[in-house]
């Protein structure tokens, strides 16, 4: 396997630039926390954090961190080197992964079995890439199916949206004016809560913020007036720091913004207030803009999926339930039984 750390040389100056200084957080975190394990000079934790230095967002270098050091871990615990897995180890992980507890007690979801397959395999094409390795053990590993037009996410209904604005309006303004930028924007929460209060702008007569989507884009997109009132009310005059802040002032975090959504869908009587999430708003942005006709590509460019059948398949969801033949036949059944009960 060939070393990505040079070898020590009279040459070589003192006072060297060590690119690894010039990854992001989240790669030199990861190459610390093996090196503690393997040392510096076995190639993995250098490789490892090089691999996850590539990748375009924050969001996705801490998932992909998250899902490699499982895999190390179950490695490690076979006593193998990660470097020197083989197919056999990986389908052995595989179903390793089927048996393991997920967040609500079950099995890990298939997509959260996928996200770590995948996660593993993208590791292991990058250091075939720079010759670390000659083969991905991972390449041939059967993988779960992914049902494209499935959507874990929990829908409600307008009136149920309309509860939870007005309960965050009455909460506090800080939780309405997150309510409204995640519903009237249809963003992902990591992407509000990486904005900073200088960053809302003016454009040709729009106030704006620059939103860095999945992927690395930046969008910029407009603050329509209802929920910039309700913004520069929680801002109160304030141009620096975090968009949204903590009590004590530190950026707002996304499991603190779960657990205060939920708080504010008990507090509105929302039926499916223990799994609601902030994914759920954007979820409602797509499916009560395609309820309106707005037309399909305009929804698409606004929530930055780069293929429409990603926006569709909300869609295909909302109508599945809101149309299932179930309900004309149970209203047909109900009729005859009342007809035969008048009889």
């Amino acid at each position: 396997m060939t070393a990505l750390i040079p070898r020590p040389s009279a040459e070589l100056s003192t006072d060297r630039h060590d690119p690894r200084d010039d990854w992001p957080d989240e790669a030199r975190q990861l190459r610390d926390h093996l090196a503690e394990i393997y040392g510096d000079q076995d190639p993995l934790p250098t490789t490892a954090g090089a691999w996850l230095a590539r990748q375009k967002s924050k969001h996705t270098r801490r998932a992909y961190a998250r899902n490699l050091l499982r895999w190390e871990a179950y490695a490690r615990g076979t006593e193998i080197h990660p470097l020197d897995a083989k197919l056999p180890l990986a389908d052995a992980y595989a179903n390793h992964l089927a048996r393991q507890p997920g967040r609500k007690g079950a099995t890990l979801s298939e997509s959260a079995r996928a996200q770590a397959l995948a996660a593993a395999g993208s590791f292991y094409d990058y250091a075939v890439r720079i010759e670390a390795l000659p083969a991905n053990p991972f390449a041939h590993v059967d993988r779960p199916y992914i049902d494209p037009d499935h959507s874990p996410t929990e829908g409600m209904t307008p009136e149920e949206v309309e509860r939870l604005i007005e309960t965050a309006r009455d909460w506090a303004p800080r939780s309405y004016a997150l309510v409204l930028l995640l519903y009237l924007l249809g963003k992902r929460i990591d992407e509000i809560l990486a904005l900073n209060a200088s960053d809302l702008g003016y454009d040709r007569g729009h106030r704006t913020l620059p939103v860095r989507l999945k992927g690395g884009k930046q969008k910029k997109d407009p603050v329509p007036p209802l929920a910039l009132d309700a913004l520069e009310h929680y801002l109160g005059g304030r141009t620096d720091g975090p968009l949204f802040v903590t009590d004590s002032g530190r950026r707002w975090s996304q499991p603190e913004v779960w657990k205060h959504l939920r708080v504010l869908a008990r507090a509105a009587d929302i039926p499916a207030a223990t799994s609601i999430k902030p994914h759920t708003l954007r979820h409602q942005f797509i499916t009560d803009n395609l309820a309106e006709n707005v037309p399909l590509e305009r929804v698409q460019d606004a929530v930055g999926h780069s293929d429409p059948r990603t926006t569709q398949r909300y869609n295909r969801r909302r109508r599945a339930l809101d149309d299932h033949p179930a309900y004309g036949l149970a209203a047909r059944l109900a009729a005859r039984l009342e007809s035969e009960a008048c009889e």
